[in-house]
């Protein structure tokens, strides 16, 4: 995700200009994949590719899988400390032409990436161009009842501030309809046991 360089003495806030701040879980982002994710992965076909990668943990425990797995993202911070992890991973924005273009059987949009950009639909159709006719996506979604809403947001950190950037806050409510309108069909959604909801896309 394009999140812009903060320093590193205080923990990073989420915050939109509605005031809140928004739900985020930056250690997660520097560790390895969860128990959740990893259970999730064990289900995926690849290749993968990983849309707003971040630090990389799913290319890298993919990659231990032997699956074949491709990161992309903005932050040139992300990428380098993906590389530093050995995952296979690009600096490029998602909308910018990518290799192997409706070859992808999965693409991932974990951590809420289904938000990027602000506009959910135009990622998921973007994401269906790169997954093609069989491809699917699985997406990170908030709980029921949070519906599909556009933010500008930026992080915070100890007094520093990122530029603002378009965010989505997508619910599991929400899912389905932007799914359709994207050419997809949602084929499962549920929750995992620590409480993270996770929509399953098929290419309709």
């Amino acid at each position: 995700m394009k999140r812009g360089h903060l320093n590193c003495r205080a923990p990073v806030v989420l915050r939109a200009d509605t005031g809140e701040v928004l739900a985020m879980d930056v250690a997660r982002w520097h560790a390895e994949a969860s128990p959740d994710e990893q259970a999730l992965l064990d289900t995926v076909d690849g290749p993968v590719i990983d849309v707003g990668c971040g630090p990389g943990r799913i290319v890298a425990s993919l990659a231990r899988r032997g699956v074949a797995a491709l990161g992309v993202d903005s932050s040139p911070t992300a990428v380098a400390l993906a590389r530093q992890s050995g995952a296979a991973v690009l600096e490029r924005d998602v909308f910018q032409r990518l290799p192997g273009e409706g070859r992808w059987a999965t693409a991932l949009l974990f951590d809420g990436n289904i938000g990027i950009g602000g506009d959910p639909v135009k990622l998921l159709r973007r994401c269906r161009q790169l997954t093609g006719a069989r491809g699917r996506v699985i997406a990170e979604v908030d709980a029921p009842g949070a519906g599909c809403r556009t933010l500008s947001a930026w992080l915070e950190r100890d007094g520093d501030r990122s530029p603002t950037f378009a965010w989505a806050i997508v619910g599991a409510d929400a899912v389905d309809r932007l799914a359709r309108a994207a050419g997809f069909r949602l084929s499962y959604l549920a929750a995992t046991s620590s409480g993270r909801w996770f929509a399953h896309l098929a290419a309709a």
